[in-house]
């Protein structure tokens, strides 16, 4: 689960992370209150409007603007808000149909007083899968795509990995600082920000935390101008607070959909639609599926209380996506009987009716036999299989 810019920022204030404050406003007045009362706290007309969506390279696309007195805040925040906003990230990319954007944050200006004495850094924590533990990635190049900084000069990006067991030390801390080139007190001052921001990213169960830029400034204080925050969606239930702040506007509507009704949805570009209990079959499906000369449309993961109504739910979301020109469902027959799969696919298929893209099944474990004839008897254009090999080259002879 993501967060916002801002939402994300409440986060670490909470743990003591120093962050860029500012105010979110989902209209112009709105932002014209927020100007106000950052001018009030500040003693400046200069803020920075930034858009609030789920993307990174938002000032590329025309998402961040210095507003340097009201009347440029106004033009700002009335063109951000509702702008269809297109990044690298956003989906499709920049040729992709953008990001609606729906509110914006009015921000402080991080660099005063002194711009010239500002430098930014990147910062980010996140799990290292290989080396089984968490990982500090730091680099003195902030505010640039650190995948190209990483690509073109590698030897300016560190990793500072964390034992679980013993958690991140104090040396650790002072080593980011010091290889950011840090001293005095904004040596002291990035120690504790790492050590917080640390705090922050367990304290959270988050699965990524990244900063960039971490700026420090003139009077060496470090800030945290942006963050990317993502949280590990299995550990929300012990984060109500955190799951609350969830926005599925800004999610793909048809796997918010999914969710509602216990599916593990994903969706993809391709042209066969899976049906699948248990993410490794699901896995396995996809690829016997571009084995067979198709592409996946979907991951989908029913789980292994598969009944008619989940079933019949999983069909109503594949049939969403034009498109799918097939849909091969494997099934596993292990806790869930797969006679109750075969009854729940006829149910579905008649209820829902005018189905016309071709439907592979193949089921296979707890009465698979059984399965097979209620497909067989059904009189519905439902082709059976039981061998994953033979299913894969039924998809291949309905999408020739």
């Amino acid at each position: 689960m993501n967060l916002h810019e801002y939402q994300g920022k409440e986060l670490l204030k909470k743990f003591g992370v120093p962050v860029q404050e500012g105010i979110v406003a989902h209209n112009v007045d709105e932002a014209v209150a927020a100007w106000k009362q950052i001018r009030e706290q500040t003693g400046t007309d200069v803020t920075i409007v930034k858009a609030q969506v789920h993307a990174g390279g938002r000032g590329k696309g025309g998402g961040v603007k210095l507003a340097k007195n009201l009347d440029e805040l106004k033009e700002h925040a009335g063109n951000i808000l509702g702008m269809m906003l297109k990044t690298p990230q956003t989906p499709g990319g920049l040729n992709g149909p953008g990001k609606l954007v729906r509110k914006v944050l009015i921000a402080e200006d991080s660099y005063r007083p002194d711009f010239d004495a500002c430098k930014e850094y990147y910062v980010s924590i996140l799990m290292d899968r290989e080396k089984k533990c968490n990982v500090i990635i730091y680099s003195t190049e902030g505010g640039m795509d650190i995948e190209k900084v990483a690509d073109e000069t590698p030897h300016l990006v560190h990793k500072e990995y964390i034992d679980p067991e013993l958690g991140m030390l104090g040396f650790q801390a002072r080593k980011v600082a010091f290889n950011l080139g840090l001293s005095g007190v904004a040596f002291k001052n990035m120690v504790k920000f790492i050590a917080n921001l640390y705090k922050a990213f367990l304290g959270a169960d988050a699965s990524l935390f990244e900063i960039n830029p971490c700026m420090e400034t003139g009077d060496g204080r470090i800030i945290a101008v942006d963050c990317k925050v993502s949280l590990d969606d299995n550990a929300l239930f012990r984060h109500p607070d955190l799951a609350a702040m969830r926005d599925t506007d800004e999610e793909d509507p048809t796997e918010v959909e999914a969710k509602k009704y216990g599916l593990n949805y994903v969706n993809l570009d391709g042209n066969v639609g899976c049906m699948v209990n248990g993410a490794g079959l699901a896995m396995a499906t996809m690829d016997i599926i571009k084995l067979s000369g198709g592409e996946p449309a979907n991951f989908l993961d029913v789980g292994g209380t598969a009944d008619a109504e989940r079933v019949e739910q999983a069909f109503r979301i594949i049939l969403k996506d034009p498109n799918v020109k097939a849909i091969l469902i494997n099934i596993f027959g292990g806790i869930v009987r797969c006679d109750r799969v075969a009854q729940g696919v006829v149910d579905a298929y008649k209820n829902m009716g005018n189905i016309k893209v071709p439907i592979i099944v193949r089921l296979q474990g707890t009465n698979a036999d059984i399965a097979k004839k209620i497909i067989d008897e059904s009189g519905l254009e439902v082709h059976s299989a039981t061998l994953l090999q033979e299913a894969a080259d039924k998809v291949k002879e309905v999408l020739a």
